[in-house]
């Protein structure tokens, strides 16, 4: 796939627009930019769609597309260069992922939420002209499963029903990583500083999202009452169970080690320049990059943590609907994958309603 060099995307005052002299050819992409930031969308989510759409636009440039002449048609040639493109600094194609796709490949889900991003720039456009037809093919509402979700005893398995794309890729369907017990304390064991402790602890026992750890505050840690307040995606605020070995990590940074700061975020900068200032992602990632390294544990990435702890509750026999209140799901489907990674609770389960059949032979 084509990169023009000449249009770039840029961030201007918390927002996101393409730049470049390439750039007034797409002005409706920075109008829907700012139209997500003004509807309060995350600001990764904006980051991510001008991305996309950074990437749409730059091939319109290369096949000499205008954006106003975009057709289905346009759009699938599109998607096919998508498909036949190669990640730049990935290894060639002779690498493959236990999957079987190659790594040099962009992901179908990168794929389709690039389609779902020139969806929404057109369904933008159309709602400021009627007239305008989104290109972007809608399939078909999904179906209603059971006769329990219509009448509304199962509604809270249920779904939103959506139209897809008959464009949208197919996505595999993966089951969550988790670490062994071995592996989980092997990692943990190696950190040595009281706030890189209580960051992984909040993941390995208390379920957070790396997101969510980055944005607590002091305040939202009652370590005598032990529990969180999180906010987590989509600003849904929620209140979690602290472990009360993770609120003694906690209590010791904040007396011990947590440096002088104008910031409430909980966990800070310890050294070097930025000392005081709050942890970013990007310090996160290379905290645990180094872990790794010295541990030996090749998955031992922050959402593996959280994977292990919800592998546990499931192993535990907990309640699905608990389980989805202290890892912050949107929706229970979500959920339920760790039930199948919980084999042993699975087969107890089996093995018990198989006695219950047979007791009433």
């Amino acid at each position: 796939m084509s990169s023009d060099g000449d249009l770039r995307l840029e961030e201007h005052d918390g927002g996101w627009a393409l730049a470049g002299q390439a750039a007034p050819q797409f002005r409706l992409v920075d109008e829907y930019l700012a139209y997500l930031r003004d509807r309060n969308y995350s600001p990764k989510t904006v980051r991510s769609y001008g991305y996309d759409l950074l990437a749409f636009c730059r091939w319109l440039l290369a096949t000499g597309q205008p954006l106003s002449e975009v057709g289905t048609e346009v759009l699938l040639g599109f998607l096919r260069a998508c498909r036949e493109a190669k990640v730049p600094g990935r290894a060639g194609p002779n690498v493959i992922r236990l999957t079987g796709r190659r790594l040099d490949q962009y992901a179908a889900s990168t794929i389709n939420r690039r389609l779902a991003a020139i969806s929404g720039l057109f369904a933008f456009a159309a709602m400021r002209d009627p007239e305008m037809k989104n290109p972007v093919p809608r399939g078909r509402e999904a179906r209603w499963l059971a006769s329990g979700e219509r009448s509304g005893m199962l509604a809270h398995t249920v779904r939103r029903q959506k139209n897809r794309s008959p464009l949208r890729l197919r996505e595999p369907r993966q089951l969550p990583t988790a670490l062994s017990q071995s592996d989980a304390a092997e990692l943990l064991a190696s950190f040595r500083a009281w706030r890189d402790q209580a960051i992984a602890g909040l993941m390995l026992y208390c379920g957070l999202r790396s997101a969510e750890v980055l944005a607590l505050d002091v305040a939202d840690v009652d370590i005598g009452g032990r529990w969180l307040q999180v906010i987590g995606k989509g600003r849904r605020e929620r209140r979690v169970p602290l472990d009360a070995d993770v609120a003694s990590v906690i209590q010791v940074y904040l007396l011990a080690e947590r440096p002088e700061s104008v910031s409430g975020r909980l966990f800070l900068v310890a050294k070097g320049p930025n000392r005081g200032q709050p942890l970013t992602a990007a310090g996160l990632r290379t905290v645990f990059r180094y872990h790794r390294g010295v541990s030996g544990i090749i998955g031992g990435h922050p959402h593996a943590l959280r994977h292990t702890f919800g592998t546990a509750l499931a192993e535990a026999g907990v309640d699905l609907a608990v389980m989805q209140a202290l890892l912050g799901h949107a929706h229970v489907d979500t959920t339920a994958r760790y039930i199948h990674l919980a084999p042993a609770h699975v087969k107890a389960e089996f093995d018990a309603a198989r006695d219950r059949i047979r007791s009433q032979q």
